[in-house]
């Protein structure tokens, strides 16, 4: 492979805006972020991140604004993305390139410059607890994803299942706006977040990297993927460890307190397998294991807390492809998230001791099941079929706040018809049901019917309608708190909460695309909401659904713009109404944009790159004596700089700094009492000015 291409291939992959599927191109002709099996047709016999599969040609604007001819290749689950950007629904993607740029460390970080709509913040720091509303949702109504696989918490709806997901594993990441429920099932109510991770490549391919910050953290990575007479496969693992900061002021500490920092230690490692039985048939499996020692930062009286995490995803597949017009997979997964909580705290009684409150004590789940999905596309008649079927098995407790053990199972069939270009050149239109069948509960059913059309090639219309679902927790089924806990009660009988959302948007790009922009309104109704109600008889919360509505109103816009070769950028503002009775909802932003610049000369071995984001006001109420309290309403502006040392780029050094201007801001409130049982607000606070170094070796 030439220097040439090799360097242009990095650029295209190194623009600070991200990329969303088919922004302003046919329909015919859309994907996103150049594709790990995405190869232009010049250079197809030379790159080395080519491998053989189905594939279609199509279009690309690159980061220099430049359109691209590619060869898109994958299997049917890898191109679902690309086939519902098609549809109506938006679709950004974030590469592993914007990733090192960024500096980041998880996924949080990873997401939260990069993606419109999205409002993500880690609680203290990297590897924590997240809030996050899409689109003005709630932390529970997005869906998250390892390479198709859900990880969202099977226990605790608002228990994000991020905290342990390093970045330096990451190919890209595909965001989906709006109601996914149909193809992705429970908790896709405001959208789906897939996590890809490192894939299969023709030739050898991979790097190591290591780095520090200056919270006392170090960081080590690499990856390496090659195909060995026909079998290929992947490696990847990385070491994320580190002393932290304090999370919290200093006013909110005991004066005594000696542990005022919160850390990680988080050791991930990971596999895939592949072998094609010919070009239609084709066998892969993968396997992902997490060790993690996550402290759990408590301001007073916890000298000693944290979790310790095992966490494990495994998968195989079979993918059949026998021609254009059909194609088919079946996959089934296995997920085991366990973890171990210890606390110790002082001993007001007695200075310098400690009291056991947990020790070791298991709160966890294991979740497996079943995709299959077939499509079918006849030539010539205008319309392509979807049908796939789900099955989900999972069984979890808690014996920290009692969750007793018990499995629930939940059948899905779903199906999909969408017309083709040969039925409307400029237009594509779809519609489909998913019917879900728990074991507890009430079944639910929801629709999607969605549409794109491309008025001119600069000028486009696409959107969606439909309804999303969430089924209930292990807690909400199933919490057995004891008298004088908290005192939560499960409740087997519950509904699935339910919505309707509408996601609409205009969009366009302007000369000859250097600048891409579009504007999308959203609206969303949450019914039968869960949540818990205090019951006489039992002397308890009892968890039912409400007659309450969670109704969402919002508009976000987003520019993107590739000035020349060198230079690109991203803006977007998202203002968002999330309310209930009259009131806006806990913990979701009514602002919130992004800033991202990105420059990359072609003929210069370096790039710097400048990303902010703003979070504007957000409520919690904290209860009697404190009532709701705001907090949010700050700016942080995060730097980067890459230099490759040699003329091939195989050495890069990075140097990052985020939070530059040592911003003080509250990523979350909490309700504390202090030790004369005075109530007051604790701040958690977000990650301080953080110099991060590493140097990266690649072998392509």
């Amino acid at each position: 492979m030439s220097w040439k291409f090799k360097c242009i291939r990095t650029a295209v992959l190194a623009g600070a805006s991200g990329l969303w599927l088919g922004a302003a191109l046919p329909a015919a002709a859309q994907t996103g972020a150049p594709n790990p099996e995405a190869t232009t047709e010049a250079d197809a016999k030379d790159t080395k991140t080519a491998e053989k599969g189905t594939g279609t040609a199509a279009e690309i604007v690159n980061a220099q604004g430049e359109t691209e001819r590619v060869l898109i290749t994958g299997r049917l689950e890898e191109m679902l993305p690309q086939q519902l950007s098609q549809f109506g629904t938006r679709v950004d993607i974030v590469t592993a390139v914007q990733i090192q740029d960024a500096g980041a460390l998880d996924i949080t970080q990873s997401l939260q410059n990069l993606v419109p709509g999205l409002f993500i913040a880690n609680q203290n720091g990297p590897f924590d607890y997240v809030d996050i509303s899409f689109q003005g949702s709630r932390t529970q109504d997005v869906l998250w994803l390892v390479d198709g696989v859900r990880i969202n918490n099977r226990l605790y709806a608002g228990t994000t299942p991020i905290d342990t997901l390093p970045a330096s594993m990451v190919e890209r990441i595909e965001v989906l706006d709006g109601a996914q429920s149909l193809f992705y099932g429970t908790q896709a109510v405001a959208g789906a977040i897939n996590v890809v991770t490192r894939q299969f490549t023709q030739d050898p391919n991979g790097h190591v990297s290591a780095g520090f910050d200056t919270n006392g953290g170090r960081h080590i990575d690499g990856f390496f993927s090659d195909t060995l007479g026909g079998h290929r496969i992947v490696v990847f693992g990385s070491s994320d460890k580190s002393d932290g900061f304090q999370p919290f002021p200093d006013e909110d500490y005991p004066p005594d307190a000696t542990n005022r920092s919160r850390g990680y230690d988080v050791v991930t490692l990971g596999g895939k397998y592949a072998y094609d039985f010919s070009d239609a048939l084709r066998f892969s499996t993968s396997y992902q294991h997490t060790d993690a020692k996550l402290d759990f930062a408590r301001a007073l009286g916890a000298p000693v807390g944290f979790n310790d995490r095992r966490e494990d995803i495994l998968t195989a597949k079979v993918d059949y492809t026998p021609s254009n017009e059909l194609g088919f997979f079946i996959k089934g997964y296995y997920h085991w998230w366990y973890t171990y909580f210890t606390e110790f705290d002082a001993d007001p009684d007695n200075p310098g001791t400690l009291i056991e409150v947990s020790n070791h004590e298991f709160w966890g789940f294991t979740d497996y099941g079943v995709n299959a999905l077939a499509k079918y596309s006849p030539t010539g008649l205008g319309f392509e079929f979807y049908a796939g079927y789900d099955y989900q098995s999972y069984e979890g407790s808690d014996v920290v706040l009692f969750i007793a053990e018990h499995s629930e199972n939940v059948h899905a069939v779903f199906g999909e018809v969408a017309t083709t270009t040969d039925l409307l050149p400029n237009v594509r239109l779809s519609a489909g049901f998913r019917h879900n069948m728990p074991s507890f509960g009430e079944s639910a059913t929801v629709w999607n019917v969605g549409g794109r059309w491309d008025i001119t090639p600069a000028l486009f219309v696409r959107g969606a309608v439909g309804t999303a679902f969430r089924l209930p927790t292990a807690e909400e089924l199933f919490a057995s708190d004891p008298p004088g806990a908290p005192n939560w009660v499960g409740n087997p009988n519950l509904k699935p909460e339910r919505s309707t959302n509408i996601n609409a948007s205009i969009g366009g790009s302007i000369g000859n695309n250097v600048f891409n922009w579009e504007v999308i309104g959203f609206w969303r109704d949450v019914e039968d909401l869960i949540d818990t109600v205090f019951n006489d008889d039992l002397e308890a919360d009892v968890f039912d659904n409400l007659p309450d509505t969670v109704e969402v109103r919002g508009v976000e816009a987003v520019i993107g713009a590739n000035i020349n070769q060198d230079f690109s950028g991203q803006l977007s503002f998202t203002f968002s109404s999330a309310e209930m009775e009259g009131v806006q909802i806990q913990r979701v932003p009514e602002q919130y944009g992004s800033l991202s610049l990105d420059y990359h000369p072609m003929d210069l071995p370096f790039g710097i790159n400048v990303a902010a984001r703003y979070v504007g006001d957000v409520y919690r109420s904290l209860g009697d004596g404190l009532g709701p309290v705001q907090y949010g309403d700050y700016l942080v502006v995060d730097v980067g700089a890459r230099v490759f040392l040699d003329g091939e780029r195989h050495h890069r050094l990075d140097f990052n700094v985020h939070n530059l201007f040592d911003q003080e801001y509250s990523t979350r409130i909490d309700r504390r009492v202090s030790g004369d049982e005075v109530p007051f607000v604790l701040n958690s606070l977000g990650l301080p000015r953080t110099f991060l170094f590493r140097y990266t070796y690649a072998f392509f």
